[in-house]
């Protein structure tokens, strides 16, 4: 079990590694001024790189975490309320993550609605879901 723990571990730190990331190229990508196109197809290129790379890091990450919950029963019985709780926010991370990807087409399609200033807020979501996420994980509040 301490093998898949600790791959989950790695593999979550990465997706979200990631999703800190991405947001932070969005930023720069409301930046970029309108006649500078191979600066925003750098960014474009980095961004579905990025995408890619933590899509394909989100899955075992995932897949891990089921397996530790369902395989070994972790997080079931009496007072383990916290997880159903970190599930919630795991969900959040996904929806996340698929936002994202959503925010990436817009880019391409060149129709991004938001400046630099809503996505340096919107880069701050992952953190407070990491941050929520592990203190449910350690604290155990219920």
């Amino acid at each position: 079990m301490l093998w898949v723990k600790s791959f989950h571990i790695v593999f979550i730190a990465s997706w979200f590694a990631g999703l800190f990331y991405l947001p932070r190229i969005f930023v720069n990508l409301a930046l970029v001024s309108p006649g500078s196109s191979a600066e925003r197809e750098r960014l474009l290129l980095m961004s579905r790189k990025l995408l890619r790379f933590t899509t394909l890091i989100a899955l075992p990450a995932l897949g891990l975490g089921l397996w530790l919950w369902l395989g070994y029963g972790i997080g079931r019985g009496p007072g383990q309320h916290w997880l159903s709780a970190k599930l919630v926010f795991v969900l959040l991370a996904v929806v996340y993550h698929f936002i994202c990807a959503r925010v990436l087409g817009r880019f391409e399609a060149g129709r991004n609605a938001h400046g630099h200033v809503w996505y340096r807020w919107f880069n701050e979501v992952p953190v407070l879901l990491m941050l929520a996420t592990v203190l449910l994980v350690v604290v155990k509040p219920f």
